[in-house]
Parts: structure tokens; C-alpha cells; sequence
């Protein structure tokens, strides 16, 4: 079976062609450098991706439910990321642990919201500073 990729590691966005060959192993074929075979055996064999996402604030107030007219509101959600690739087929799981989270300010860019998330040793930090 052959597959086509777009290696994305560079800017150059070499186009791929995988075989698979017998005894499981992949022959990767149009890349111009060293990373673009990595890429492809990565994305066949175990693909990763980066999780982005936002986590609510512990108490947050709607702006309709604002005390006294005031017009300046703390955010309601905070926005995290993966610090590392996370496997594919658990982001599902992933995404559903962060949108259940609610985290107490302030939180500062890159603390840690969720340590080793669903057991791969791989943290969620927070991407932006919210007080």
C-alpha cells in the first residue's frame, strides 16, 4: 500500500511517498533530508499532535451578572496546550480532562494545569498569564 504526505518539519514541504514493505517496516521515498523520513514513519506508525484548548476559571462571573455596573469582568476560560505531541488516538480523552478543569486565579504563562496528563508523562500548562 502506498501513502502520500506532505512533510511539514520544514519549510521546503516535501512531497512523500510511503510503501510499506514486508516485515511491517515503511520505505519512505521524495524527502530531501533526514527529518522528512522520521516524519512520515512518526505519522504512520504513532502520529502525535499538539492539544490546544481553554479550561474554565473557578467562579467566574458572566458579564450579565456584574455587580455595581462594572464593565471589566475577570476571563471566564484560560487558554492551555500540550507541552509535548500527545498521542492521537487519546486527545479525545485529553480534551475532555482539560474542558473539565477549572483552575483558580491567577495563573501565569506556562504553569502547570495538569501534570502528567492521562499518564504520558506529558503536562498541560496554561499559555497565557490571567490575573
Amino acid at each position: 500500500m502506498t501513502r502520500e504526505l506532505v512533510c511539514i518539519t520544514c519549510p521546503m514541504g516535501c512531497r512523500l511517498k510511503v510503501d510499506s514493505v514486508e516485515g511491517g517496516s515503511l520505505n519512505v521515498t521524495g524527502n530531501r533530508c533526514q527529518r522528512g523520513a522520521a516524519y512520515a514513519r512518526e505519522e504512520l506508525l504513532a502520529p502525535k499532535r499538539t492539544v490546544t484548548a481553554t479550561c474554565r476559571v473557578k467562579g467566574a462571573v458572566a458579564p450579565d451578572e456584574g455587580v455595581g455596573g462594572s464593565t471589566r469582568f475577570p476571563p471566564r476560560r484560560v487558554p492551555c496546550r500540550s507541552l509535548a505531541p500527545f498521542p492521537r488516538e487519546e486527545v479525545p480523552k485529553l480534551l475532555q480532562a482539560i474542558y473539565n478543569l477549572e483552575v483558580a486565579l491567577p495563573v501565569r504563562s506556562g504553569q502547570v494545569l495538569i501534570a502528567d496528563a492521562l499518564g504520558t508523562g506529558i503536562d498541560v500548562i496554561a499559555t497565557r498569564s490571567v490575573s
